[in-house]
């Protein structure tokens, strides 16, 4: 599954896009360079059920933005996608 299908399964799941997911955070003051991984894994199994997987991907938005590494891309790979930059506005944006 690419990083891209990872965020888009939890707006299926959850109705939030990924920008939701980083505002929430900022507004829980879970978006700090300091705050570990855990906290926001914590934070969104307990809210919004989901897995690790799933949270981590969104870890790694609220964390970095929408820039992935290019090792990711057309790589051919499960993971695979086919641009360096994550649709953080959602499915339809």
């Amino acid at each position: 599954m690419s990083f891209q299908a990872y965020l888009d399964n939890v707006e299926a799941k959850t109705g939030k896009t990924p920008n939701n997911f980083i505002a929430m955070a900022r507004e829980k003051g879970l978006d700090t360079p300091d705050t570990k991984a855990g906290a926001i894994v914590d934070w969104l199994k307990a809210d919004y059920g989901l897995g690790r997987g799933h949270a981590m991907a969104l870890v790694h938005v609220i964390k970095n933005g929408a820039q992935i590494s290019d090792k990711h891309v057309d790589s051919g790979g499960a993971h695979s996608d086919p641009s360096d930059t994550l649709i953080l506005t959602g499915k339809d944006g």
